[in-house]
């Protein structure tokens, strides 16, 4: 079974294939481009490279969020249209999940963080360990103040990773609660994690149709935010 995988939910994009627990391909880039510009060319490039063509796949995966909102309605948009073009299933991975996957050997919390603004972050914790990731809690957005009294006294290696990590990483450490950063290397969100979490999901039978798919935001985005402040309604 092979998965295509796209992860846009912050400031890198990358994509990938995997197949069999393990992946066969991959691209990855954190240049400052806009992922509009940069995803399909990655997606058309890997697999050309590798000798792969979309109508292999078995399923689209994407990071399916928290994370930002112009970058997710990207990546879901195009995991819609090449799933709708190839009549495949999606499967729409927890952008928290998909980055803790990388890190599941792990033992200890796996604490991942993606920067929220005002001082939050998109959370999610899991245990890693020889029997593989377990989810402590569900995906949030919880300030960085609640997340360091609900970590406070915990007696588990705590690695933090994500894109807010070094945020998260730092309000921890000043409100001294011992805890390590991931290896940079594996830190950042990637589509490989998202592939990995896809397979799983397909293998289970959760998936959605092109149709159906849709990010998965949280949170209202600033705009709503700021509407709902003048008391407009939000459509």
């Amino acid at each position: 079974m092979k998965i295509l995988a796209l992860e846009t939910s912050a400031k890198a994009a990358s994509c990938a294939v995997v197949e069999d627990g393990g992946p066969i391909a991959s691209a990855w880039q954190c240049a400052g481009l806009t992922h509009s510009r940069t995803l399909m060319p990655m997606v058309e490039d890997m697999l050309a490279n590798s000798g792969l063509a979309l109508e292999e796949m078995d399923a689209i995966a994407v990071a399916a969020g928290p994370g930002s909102f112009t970058g997710l309605r990207i990546g879901v948009s195009a995991a819609k249209g090449l799933a709708w073009a190839l009549q495949k299933p999606c499967a729409a991975v927890s952008t928290l999940e998909a980055m803790a996957r990388p890190l599941s050997h792990l033992p200890g919390v796996l604490v991942c963080a993606m920067d929220a603004r005002r001082q939050q972050v998109y959370n999610a914790l899991f245990t890693g360990g020889p029997e593989g990731l377990a989810r402590l809690c569900p995906d949030r957005a919880v300030s960085l103040e609640a997340l360091a009294e609900e970590l406070r006294g915990d007696s588990r290696p705590l690695t933090v990773l994500g894109d807010g990590a070094r945020l998260c990483y730092d309000h921890l450490t000043a409100a001294a609660i011992p805890c390590a950063l991931a290896p940079s290397h594996l830190r950042w969100q990637s589509a490989v994690g998202v592939g990995l979490i896809g397979e799983e999901m397909v293998q289970k039978g959760q998936t959605v149709s092109a149709q159906a798919l849709l990010p998965t935001y949280l949170r209202l985005s600033q705009a709503e935010r700021e509407r709902l402040e003048r008391g407009l309604p939000l459509q």
